[in-house]
Formats: structure tokens, sequence, C-alpha cells
């Protein structure tokens, strides 16, 4: 079984404002995933610009077959 992580974050911009995601699941080979490579995935993916910080809160890897291929 292929491995995700499911956690919440948030996301601040450094021209004010933010997003919030709950339970975000991501594909992720391996068993461990640093805060720093989701916080990276999240703004390349979404193609966010001008971001302040990025919070990574409440992760946990699960057995989920992986939906990218």
């Amino acid at each position: 079984m292929d491995k995700r992580v499911v956690f919440d974050f948030e996301v601040g911009f450094s021209n004010g404002g933010g997003i919030q995601g709950q339970e975000f699941r991501l594909d992720i080979d391996g068993d461990e995933i640093a805060d720093k490579a989701l916080a990276d995935y999240i703004v390349e993916d979404m193609r966010l610009l001008m971001v302040g910080d990025v919070r990574i809160l409440n992760k946990r890897i699960i057995e989920e077959q992986h939906k990218r291929q």
C-alpha cells in the first residue's frame, strides 16, 4: 500500500490575509516527510505568491493508494 500524509495547514501572506486547509492529503514516497517539504509542496502546487509563513498542524502518515500517477 502507498503512503500519504494527512495534515492541516495555515498560510499567511506577506501582503495580508491567509488561507487554511483541513485534512489535506498528499502522496508521499517513504514513511516520513518534513514540515518544510510539505510547506514547499503546498506553495508550489497551489502556485501561491507572496507567502509569508506556512504552519503544518496535526500531521499523520496513513496507508492509502496514491492519487497521482
